[in-house]
């Protein structure tokens, strides 16, 4: 495989990582990244959310291997080092949401490809839970999975909540589908928010460390949305909760002060999922595995004892 950049000394992960390049059935040259755990008992396949990429995790994955779990991720089409849609690499846009199935299709065939030790977990984290839990519908090859805030419907008030299922469309026909939705900007969120202002963390340890990913690698600073991404994430969130649970065992976790995405979307799909259980984690924001060490040390904790119950 051919060998991509990694920026380590940004992510401060384990020092053993492996970062190469591959390409989806449909083209898309996407960057895949490997944290191995000598005599690993299993293997996270981290899902990550919108905006971001592998080197955010570096933190974690520190955690993870030395709790005995290789990991292996992969950076979205359309964001981190992978492939852009548009000419501009600061817009978030795709051009659908089956695009990312394509994409996780490649992270499962890498993790063959590398003989990742089995049993394979998924972690998944926002927009990578909207994308994880779509693929554990159409039978994604894992045992478990945890998912962090995962985008199940995305926080709006009421009188905006219809906007997305026409609003993109009508724009799409006008030519103006790539337009950044309303509300944010082409600005990255972390270089143009304060920290008592933001909706991620609490913690500014954790948040100093994400503004300095972003200032030094700029295709690591993604900006808003555009319409069309807003009307494609509308609609595959519609069509998950209506869909079947999967009957693999599932944890989720949200925080209690949780304003991006929508609280209420996953309390329903909970509501009627009998492999699954929602813990709130009270005081939290968006960024579980980057809260502050208490709130983030109950997530990491908690997810390893439930990963343990059975593997």
């Amino acid at each position: 495989m051919e060998i991509a950049p990694f920026h380590n000394d940004l992510a401060e992960g384990p020092e053993a990582v492996q970062s190469f390049w591959r390409q989806t059935c449909d083209g898309v040259r996407l960057r895949v990244v490997f944290w191995p755990s000598t005599g690993a008992r299993g293997t996270i396949l981290l899902f990550t959310g919108r905006t971001e990429y592998a080197e955010k995790y570096g933190r974690t994955a520190v955690e993870w291997v030395d709790a005995g779990y290789s990991v292996l991720t992969i950076d979205w089409r359309g964001q981190g080092l992978s492939d852009r849609v548009t000419d501009d690499p600061r817009i978030g846009h795709v051009d659908g949401f089956d695009g990312y199935q394509l994409d996780a299709a490649e992270l499962a065939s890498v993790a063959n490809e590398l003989g990742c030790p089995k049993p394979w977990v998924m972690i998944a984290h926002s927009m990578g839970g909207c994308i994880g839990l779509r693929s554990l519908v159409d039978g994604f090859p894992v045992e478990k999975a945890v998912f962090s805030a995962p985008m199940w419907g995305i926080n709006m008030p009421a009188w905006v909540r219809p906007l997305p299922y026409f609003l993109p469309q009508i724009m799409r026909l006008l030519g103006r589908g790539t337009q950044i939705s309303p509300g944010t900007t082409i600005e990255n969120y972390v270089q143009d928010t304060a920290l008592d202002e933001n909706m991620l963390t609490t913690d500014p340890d954790h948040y100093a460390y994400l503004l300095r990913h972003a200032d030094a690698v700029p295709e690591f600073a993604l900006g808003g949305p555009t319409l069309d991404w807003v009307g494609y994430a509308a609609q595959e969130t519609r069509r998950l909760r209506a869909a079947l649970r999967p009957g693999v065992p599932v944890l989720t976790f949200v925080g209690g002060d949780e304003d991006i995405v929508s609280v209420p979307a996953i309390r329903q799909m909970h509501a009627d999922w009998p492999s699954g259980e929602l813990r709130v984690i009270e005081g939290a924001r968006h960024e579980l595995m980057m809260e502050t060490p208490a709130l983030r040390g109950r997530f990491m904790s908690e997810t390893f004892e439930f990963l343990k119950l059975s593997l």
